[in-house]
């Protein structure tokens, strides 16, 4: 299993964090504010997959592309980008050696701390 960074997704938290859609909330707050499968199948089934992955840092070519199981790393509600769930993908990555994506998420909070 092969997770690379997701330059669309990536470029999609940035594009949130300039517009302002942000929940600046705490460390702990994720498993409370993310999206649950049955909102996930809902954005899936409304909005399809290629819009699916653009709320996910990380992508997993080995996995078919019209699977959850592709993405990981979420970073928001489908709405708006968390602060929590930014921490949380952080931590995660850099444990699992996906450094790449460790580093992304890191420039995101920075970006979201220093507005």
């Amino acid at each position: 299993m092969t997770i690379t960074l997701n330059s669309d997704a990536l470029d999609k938290a940035e594009s949130l964090i300039r517009a302002g859609r942000v929940v600046r909330d705490e460390r702990d707050d994720w498993s409370e504010d993310a999206p649950s499968a049955a909102d996930e199948n809902a954005f899936i089934e409304k909005h399809g997959y290629a819009e699916y992955a653009k709320w996910h840092l990380g992508v997993d070519k080995s996995q078919g592309e019209e699977t959850k199981g592709r993405y990981s790393f979420p970073f928001g509600d489908f709405s708006r980008l968390h602060r929590c769930a930014i921490i949380s993908l952080e931590s995660r990555a850099a444990q699992h050696d996906h450094d790449s994506i460790a580093r992304a998420a890191k420039k995101l909070l920075d970006r979201v701390d220093g507005e």
